[in-house]
């Protein structure tokens, strides 16, 4: 049975499916109901990743120490933003269907669409999935020490590859 991945090598792969699932949803076609639904799934997978980290991290202590209160905030706030995500793009799906089902009713003349577009719904989802590289750079940037005792003093030092990935997608390389 393989080893545990540690919390940097877990965080890591969390940026990188963000930065992938981002990807994806820029370039590929969503409008089709399967891909959509893959999003999400790809979405869900990866807010189940970060709350179990969060929960590997958030270790009963009598006495939590401030950096370990705001790695676990980081974590809690990547959490959120990827079941955020998964839920503009269920949203999405929701709204795609209802839009679709409204155009099937109507035998002539124009089709009512109300609220936000599906396509709304995908943007929000892409601006949630920002937030991860961002958290990720912040945690390293605090130079915090992860509780298995290795550290990361810098993305740039230690895994360039993810923040060079995540500069690149996002327009922040310098």
């Amino acid at each position: 049975m393989p080893d545990r991945p540690t919390p940097v090598e877990t965080l890591d792969r969390i940026t990188a499916d963000a930065l992938t699932l981002h990807r994806a949803l820029r370039t590929n076609a969503t409008n089709h109901t399967h891909a959509l639904t893959e999003r999400i799934t790809e979405a869900q997978a990866l807010a189940g990743t970060a709350l179990q980290l969060f929960r590997d991290l958030a270790q009963p202590t009598p006495q939590a120490a401030s950096a370990d209160l705001q790695l676990l905030d980081r974590v809690a706030q990547i959490t959120k933003a990827a079941q955020d995500a998964g839920a503009e793009l269920t949203a999405a799906l929701a709204r795609a269907l209802e839009n679709q089902l409204r155009r099937d009713d109507v035998s002539s003349g124009p089709v009512v669409l109300i609220g936000p577009s599906p396509q709304q719904f995908i943007e929000s989802a892409t601006d949630l999935l920002d937030r991860i590289p961002t958290l990720y750079r912040r945690i390293y940037r605090d130079q915090v020490a992860f509780p298995d005792t290795r550290t990361c003093c810098s993305p740039r030092a230690c895994h360039r590859g993810t923040d060079a990935l995540a500069q690149d997608d996002l327009g922040l390389a310098t």
